[in-house]
């Protein structure tokens, strides 16, 4: 009987969130996308307070595409999945990665880039080395509720290693800076465009995590797959006229899209 509950239960709640979730009507003008902020080059503020960065011209892109008004605004990672389901918003363009735990909550598009993870340290450290062993009694930082915490949980943890993590990816670098982490994980391109500015006298690039390499997404709701049908072939289209190089070669010096 308590089972059955639990299930009853389950289930009426998973009905809640999806009436909660709503459908984004077909016919609208106008599309309300969330981003982050405060995960550049792909998504951040400028100094007078405007979104900026890879995802936000991408999501541009995307509604000129489809012949929509199109209106971003920012949205804290931890939250962005909730606000998604309650109706603040129809889509998350934030280098969201696809993972089959997130598929249970959103439904993600096709990629519109692809990344692997990568580590970082201090110029001074003697690590020479990505591999869980090789961060034995180091202290390892990396952006909470992420693939790449999940990473330093799974394998640099149970290594040995103490893992930190934090709201923001920028937080985690800092704490590398000045010195209280011996190593931070992360979306490589993230990294790269980091240590090419703020992070060039400090750091360096240890190495890409084997097998980490993922494909980013947009999030619509589950019920939402006219949404996510359109944004598909928004998708496809950009890249295809070249509109999707353009935005690439304004913050990358190689392609992200990657092969099919």
């Amino acid at each position: 009987m308590q089972i059955s509950w639990k299930f009853a239960c389950a289930a009426s709640l998973a009905a809640l969130l999806s009436a909660a979730g709503g459908a984004w009507a077909q016919d609208a003008a106008k599309l309300k996308i969330a981003t982050e902020g405060a995960y550049p080059p792909f998504n951040s503020l400028s100094a007078d307070g405007k979104l900026i960065g890879f995802d936000v011209d991408i999501a541009n892109a995307l509604c000129a595409q489809m012949k929509v008004e199109c209106e971003i605004v920012a949205q804290d990672w931890d939250g962005i999945i909730p606000a998604l389901q309650g109706k603040k918003f129809d889509a998350v363009v934030a280098s969201m990665t696809i993972t089959e735990e997130r598929k249970k909550q959103v439904a993600f598009t096709n990629k519109y880039y692809t990344t692997p993870l990568a580590l970082i340290a201090a110029k001074t450290s003697d690590l020479t080395s990505p591999e869980p062993d090789a961060l034995k009694g180091k202290t390892v930082g990396a952006q909470a509720s992420t693939t790449q915490s999940i990473y330093a949980e799974d394998h640099y943890a149970k290594a040995g290693a103490d893992v930190k993590l934090y709201p923001t990816q920028d937080e985690a670098v800092a704490d590398l800076t000045n010195g209280r982490l011996d190593a931070v994980v992360a979306d490589k391109f993230v990294l790269v465009d980091w240590m090419k500015t703020t992070g060039q006298d400090c750091c360096k690039m240890i190495g890409d995590l084997k097998g980490t390499e993922s494909e980013t997404g947009i999030a619509v709701r589950l019920d939402d797959t006219a949404l996510r049908d359109k944004l598909n072939a928004a998708i496809d289209a950009i890249v295809k006229d070249g509109t999707y190089a353009k935005v690439n070669a304004k913050y990358f010096d190689f392609d992200i899209y990657g092969a099919d």
